[in-house]
């Protein structure tokens, strides 16, 4: 059994580190907030650089790129830490730019460097059925698909360093986009004084179906919106999408509509609402609620 270290033990990342401990690997953790009680089994560490030098194969589950930066290049960060051979796997969602960059600066201390961005959820992370997008070399991949394994279901070598990450972007972009559709469309349904969950029971069985309409479409429906994915984290998301597109000179009007949609929900006081309550925003505009 492999000595994995894991940093950042969040709503994501406390059941990803819990998945690959019930696989048998002993896991050095580290993260700024509380250690969760199912990880009672893992060796705590002072900083990211302590886990570094006590793991084969370190990986990161933090927010955003700043934080990815910091995890890796502070004075205690894990690039301090590491030794030749061992391997930085970062599961966050971040820049497909400054990961290029971040991978380069671990190559050059002999060590191997894989993007790895998930989807799914909190759900996913739990049941261990995430879809897994990773850039980096065929080599490193199969080393540690094996603990892609324990975390996930459907596990995809994209391409090099930066492809994994241009991949979640990609995702995330549809996903915001479908929601925003679900949204629209169920909104209309009942305002017009159909049911909604009869309308979505309906369209479950057509083309327009999708996981989106089966878990999102319920969630407007029941006015369900605890997070299971947070809006400021999905707007932190199509942040990078939009800022990508920029520096390729590709233009993602949808997404930009999608993104002003959430800063509405931000607005009001929505941040920390699962995604789909991007609802709320349409919502507000057409003066009429789905579930009233």
């Amino acid at each position: 059994m492999a000595r994995i270290g894991f940093i950042g033990l969040g709503i994501m990342g406390a059941p990803m580190a819990a998945n690959l401990i019930a696989g048998g690997h002993t896991l050095y953790v580290y993260s700024h907030g509380p250690i969760p009680q199912s990880l009672n089994h893992a060796v705590v560490c002072t900083d990211a650089k302590d886990v570094a030098e006590h793991s084969e194969v370190i990986i990161v589950m933090v927010p955003d790129t700043p934080h990815v930066e910091d995890v890796l290049f502070a004075s205690k960060g894990v690039a301090a830490g590491l030794s030749k051979g061992k391997i930085v796997v970062d599961m966050s969602s971040i820049s497909p730019v400054a990961t290029k960059d971040f991978a380069k600066r671990i190559n050059a201390l002999g060590c191997e460097y894989l993007d790895a961005p998930v989807s799914g959820g909190e759900v996913g992370a739990k049941a261990a059925s995430l879809t897994i997008m990773v850039g980096g070399k065929q080599e490193i991949f199969d080393k540690v698909k094996p603990l892609f394994e324990l975390m996930g279901k459907n596990i995809t070598l994209v391409g090099g360093n930066g492809d994994g990450q241009i991949t979640k972007v990609a995702n995330q972009i549809i996903v915001a986009l479908t929601i925003e559709a679900v949204g629209e469309a169920l909104l209309l349904a009942a305002k017009a004084g159909a049911d909604p969950a009869k309308v979505r029971s309906a369209l479950m069985g057509g083309f327009a179906a999708s996981r989106i309409l089966e878990v999102h479409g319920e969630r407007m429906v029941n006015r369900t919106f605890n997070p299971g994915f947070r809006i400021e984290l999905h707007q932190k998301d199509l942040n990078l999408a939009l800022a990508t597109g920029r520096q390729l000179g590709v233009a993602l009007p949808n997404t930009a509509t999608a993104q002003e949609l959430f800063n509405t929900c931000a607005a009001h006081g929505g941040a920390g609402l699962d995604h789909s309550a991007m609802v709320k925003a349409l919502e507000k505009m057409a003066n009429f609620e789905i579930g009233q």
